[in-house]
């Protein structure tokens, strides 16, 4: 079992859902995303997405294309960051789930990426821009190895989401608003629809998780309230990272993390 399902299964237990936080690896520099990370653990994040910088990235809005921009300008590149995860590795055994783009993976080829990422300590994968239609060299690549974990908007028809759900693994993220990451519309109808409809459709195979614009501890309630397994928070950490003097940055991000964590024990 990999440590993303371990993970579940242990919230389960203690009637709890996950906390999934997102921050950009280099950003705005290694020693301060090894600070987050302290902060993020210490805070009680279930899970962490650390992100790899690209230089077109589709998915995300303003806040994580700043953090994107800037940590390759300080030279964040495949094999300093996989020197980095093994650094966190020492840290903490959180799982970790890498969220890039797939030209990064097709590059160096998918199974030397895939090993090379697990051998560092990575869990899963999140490439934003790949589509089912094209994923089965990379789904072969990460059998056995790592989870990978396909994105659904409110839109997708009940039949993709099941075959998307069906090439899920570690759990299924929903983007809750339409739209790029950090841009802060407030909770949609849809998007409350959406989770109770894509829970009907996994029938429990696979947890869900609900991300895209979701800021507060508020934000963290009334998505668990409505049935997400899990609730992803990136850009808000990202700003809090920007705006918080580096001696400060575990600390700070620690107590937001705690705050945002208390709302998913039911």
């Amino acid at each position: 079992m990999s440590r993303i399902k371990e993970k579940f299964a242990e919230l389960d237990a203690k009637n709890e859902k996950a906390l999934i936080s997102y921050i950009m690896a280099g950003f705005p520099n290694e020693n301060a995303t090894l600070s987050a990370v302290k902060g993020l653990v210490k805070g009680g994040a279930d899970i962490i997405e650390l992100g790899f910088p690209f230089s077109d990235p589709l998915a995300d809005g303003p806040v994580i294309q700043n953090a994107s921009t800037l940590s390759l300008e300080k030279g964040t590149k495949i094999g300093k960051f996989f020197e980095l995860v093994k650094k966190i590795r020492k840290i903490t055994d959180t799982p970790l789930v890498l969220m890039t783009y797939t030209n990064i993976l097709y590059n160096k080829g998918y199974s030397k990426f895939i090993s090379e990422a697990k051998k560092a300590g990575i869990d899963g994968f999140i490439l934003p821009d790949m589509s089912i239609e094209e994923s089965k060299e990379y789904l072969n690549a990460a059998k056995g190895k790592t989870d990978t974990i396909f994105l659904i908007s409110p839109n997708t028809s009940k039949e993709r989401i099941r075959k998307i759900s069906d090439a899920s693994s570690g759990f299924l993220y929903l983007v809750a608003v339409y739209g790029t990451t950090g841009v802060k519309t407030g909770i949609k109808n849809y998007t409350l629809k959406a989770i109770k409809e894509v829970k009907k459709q996994t029938k429990g195979k696979v947890p869900v998780g609900v991300g895209f614009g979701v800021s507060t501890p508020a934000d963290v309630k009334k998505y668990v309230s409505v049935g997400a397994d899990a609730v992803i928070v990136g850009s808000a950490f990202l700003k809090l990272i920007e705006k918080t003097p580096q001696n400060k940055i575990e600390q700070k991000i620690s107590a937001f993390t705690k705050s945002l964590k208390t709302q998913t024990r039911l």
